[in-house]
């Protein structure tokens, strides 16, 4: 059987064996498909049956939440963790309260931070969490209960050297801070089991602005193997949370112009790019106040699309930034956006692009930053505040900031390298694709079977 056979036959099997995971099964499609190389120029992972094992995860947690409204009303939700893969160092991925999340969503995020992980040359694992709760809307005191409760079974399958879960979507500071004290009380140690924290007891500096800084730290070494930066470059991001929020004010910092934001109502324009007045009135109301980008583009008399993607009412664009959610650029979207001028595509959500979408960019010579690579930037400060857990001490916020910016050039820099090594050089997505399997599949190798 050669790799072309033996990749499409494991595609083929999980799809039996997972029937309805429609986003599991297109990480593991994308990812699988782009190993084909090395697949064919090392026979022993083949042999060693890596592809089936590590497509498996190594553990899933299914648990029921049942907690109480400030009506006394009872409500149930699902609790998930995915253990997928602990090869280089204990499980790492964050916690999403959203009701989208189910195990397809879950399993095709954690699989993607087990490269994701490896490419931060940090000894960390794959895994990802949550529950199908919503937040929004909650009171302080509905959040902590179901926190607590959420907890309350997950305390079990946790802790520094095992699975240390972080934040996602639906999971900021508040959650993380009601999460970590029910761990705190139930086990009655403190220890750092989860990242995300406060300053105050044992957070990292830079994490907010991690994932958006390391994806444009990403994108500047992106540009440079162009010979350009981003000086003057127009800049079309989606979303308007927090990685869109500090894509956004690194972009702005480094000369890029932002000229869209978005949120799930719509797209706002930027004709004049983003100045420091605008982004904080952004800040203040999607990370405080949890409101509506319409808010802000009301504000400042700037035009607003109701229903619209950022990708909709562009013209004229250098680079795009999706930034928002698995999924949002489509086929006709890259269509769009090439017909837009648009030289550089750098993921900060996960999986923003669909299959199609990719295979047109690199069809139209348009650099592509995949997220596992580009968005690596958040859980690499999550690694990096693990470190500072375990040493009991906090780095200033230019020292997390400088091994930030070293980490993203670093994953740009192995992308770029086998990427060539491979065969297929310029394309970022196979060559991070291989630079992550590569660590964990000789480490799974040397542990054994299991």
């Amino acid at each position: 059987m050669d790799a072309k056979e033996y990749v499409e036959n494991i595609i083929e099997k999980v799809k039996e064996k997972d029937p309805g995971e429609k986003e599991f099964h297109q990480t593991i499609t994308e990812v699988l498909t782009s190993l084909i190389p090395v697949i064919e120029k090392e026979p022993k992972y083949m042999k060693n049956k890596i592809l089936e094992r590590i497509t498996e995860p190594e553990r899933v947690i299914i648990f029921r939440v049942s907690w109480e409204d400030d009506n006394h009303e009872i409500h149930v939700n699902r609790g998930y963790r995915v253990e997928f893969n602990s090869a280089i160092g204990p499980y790492k991925g964050g916690l999403r309260f959203h009701p989208t999340v189910n195990l397809s969503i879950l399993k095709f995020l954690g699989f993607e931070q087990i490269f994701k992980n490896s490419l931060t040359g940090l000894p960390m694992g794959g895994g990802k969490g949550g529950s199908d709760f919503d937040p929004h809307g909650k009171s302080d005191n509905e959040v902590r209960r179901f926190c607590e409760a959420f907890m309350s079974e997950l305390y079990r399958h946790i802790g520094p050297n095992t699975d240390v879960p972080a934040g996602d979507i639906g999971v900021g500071g508040r959650e993380i801070g009601y999460l970590f004290g029910a761990y705190k009380k139930i086990v009655d140690r403190f220890e750092g089991v989860l990242t995300g924290k406060n300053y105050n007891w044992g957070g990292s500096l830079i994490r907010p602005e991690a994932t958006g800084y390391g994806a444009t730290y990403f994108l500047t070494e992106m540009l440079k193997s162009k010979g350009t930066d981003l000086n003057g470059k127009k800049v079309a991001i989606s979303g308007s949370g927090n990685v869109a929020q500090f894509a956004a004010k690194k972009v702005t910092e480094l000369g890029g112009k932002v000229i869209t934001l978005s949120d799930s109502k719509g797209a706002m324009s930027l004709p004049d790019g983003l100045n420091d007045e605008i982004w904080q009135a952004v800040y203040e109301t999607k990370a405080i106040k949890h409101g509506r980008l319409q808010e802000v583009a009301e504000k400042f008399g700037l035009e607003w699309h109701a229903g619209k993607k950022a990708w909709e009412i562009v013209d004229s664009v250098d680079i795009a930034f999706p930034s928002a959610t698995q999924n949002e650029i489509d086929l006709n979207d890259a269509k769009r956006l090439v017909n837009a001028g648009v030289m550089a595509v750098v993921e900060g959500a996960n999986m923003p692009s669909t299959l199609e979408a990719i295979d047109y960019f690199h069809e139209n010579g348009v650099l592509f930053g995949p997220a596992k690579a580009a968005n690596a930037g958040g859980v690499a400060v999550s690694g990096l505040e693990m470190s500072q857990n375990s040493l009991r001490l906090q780095w200033t916020a230019d020292e997390v900031d400088k091994k930030l910016h070293d980490i993203m050039v670093n994953i740009y820099k192995a992308s770029a390298t086998y990427a060539e090594k491979y065969g297929h050089a310029g394309n970022l997505l196979i060559g991070a694709n291989i630079a992550g399997f590569v660590k964990v599949a000789d480490s799974m190798i040397d542990q054994g079977i299991y």
